[in-house]
């Protein structure tokens, strides 16, 4: 989709990303996170026309927990509040949405998920197909691998290659202080072939936020806004024997429709959990040599459920925000094998 109406990224924050946070609630770990982005912009929470969340009651492990997550937004007096049982990069999309219509100017998106009390391979088995797939409980790992398998197989890949985009990674990772994995780490031993342990992402906890802002007011608030010029999503087919796992057509589709290939960028920011999946993206979205992928460390470098999708649109602003990028694509995957996929495009002011 096209915006009618301009809307920028003006802030952006997210928490250290860290194997387990057994001494913080949701609410603990989101309110410095939604107060740093506030801080940023000098807005107060009474600015915010609309406010957005996603996250994920199967990590909580119970229903409605998002409500106590408003406890640290503020939501008294009542506010236009909304949430998405999803990544944060599809609570930015529906704020996004929101001010498209015109309905508000501002809006707060943010996501957070804490993997670390539960086992999130066994978690993911129940968004499967549960009538083919679930009741084997294949897990997020398993799947993965048999992507990885199947790229190596048609001669796109191999073990060695996936292994340096690990070590590309986490090097870039040591420059995000953020990061939960970054220098260097080992590949280590199968986890499931042909996937080792440095071809999997960490798991752990974490939250982000970012504010969004319309029109000319966005330029008052950041010096240097990242503009939304493009964003879409798609999804696959749900069975997975029915799709061609070395390629991702919602990817290509989502990206085509947000206007990604209309002109070269410059940075990529992807989120591929495991080492194949970047294989797969760089081609759905065209992406050569010459383009910066995952400055930050990407996935594999912190990879909390439910927030790192938000946080690929938010490093690929906040590259934008700092002169470092001036057009930047940012991507969001949600499903086993990429099976839905989000793709924004994102611009800075000409110089």
């Amino acid at each position: 989709m096209r915006p009618a109406r301009d809307v920028a990224v003006v802030a952006f924050g997210q928490t250290d990303h860290l194997r387990t946070t057994d001494e913080l609630s949701e609410v603990e770990m989101l309110m410095p996170v939604l107060h740093q982005v506030l801080a940023a912009t000098g807005l107060r929470t009474s600015d915010i026309g609309f406010t957005c969340s996603g996250s994920c009651d199967y990590l909580a492990g119970r229903a409605f927990s998002f409500t106590m997550a408003l406890d640290g937004v503020g939501a008294w007096p009542p506010i236009s509040e909304s949430h998405v049982e999803m990544d944060g990069a599809w609570a930015l999309y529906e704020a996004w949405v929101k001010l498209q219509t015109g309905e508000a100017d501002t809006a707060l998106v943010y996501s957070y998920g804490k993997s670390s009390p539960g086992s999130v391979r066994d978690v993911l088995t129940r968004q499967l197909d549960p009538y083919y797939l679930a009741p084997l409980w294949p897990d997020s790992v398993a799947l993965a691998a048999l992507q990885a398998q199947a790229l190596i197989d048609a001669g796109e890949t191999d073990e060695p290659a996936l292994a340096g985009v690990a070590r590309r990674s986490r090097a870039d990772a040591t420059a995000n202080s953020h990061a939960q994995l970054s220098g260097s780490v080992a590949q280590g031993e199968y986890v499931v072939r042909p996937l080792r342990t440095g071809d999997c992402p960490p798991v752990g906890d974490g939250a982000a936020a970012v504010i969004l802002v319309a029109g000319e007011r966005a330029r008052d608030l950041c010096e240097r806004p990242a503009w939304i010029r493009g964003i879409d999503h798609r999804v696959e087919a749900h069975g997975l024997g029915v799709r061609d796992l070395t390629d991702s057509p919602s990817t290509r589709l989502a990206a085509e429709r947000a206007g990604v290939f209309e002109r070269p960028v410059d940075t990529a920011e992807l989120h591929a959990p495991f080492t194949s999946q970047e294989i797969v993206l760089r081609k759905a979205l065209r992406i050569g040599d010459d383009v910066t992928v995952n400055p930050s460390g990407g996935a594999l470098a912190a990879n909390p459920m439910m927030a790192a999708g938000l946080i690929r649109i938010g490093e690929a602003a906040a590259r934008i925000h700092r002169g470092a990028s001036h057009r930047a694509v940012a991507h969001a995957t949600s499903g086993p094998c990429l099976q839905q996929n989000l793709v924004a495009l994102l611009e800075g002011d000409a110089r």
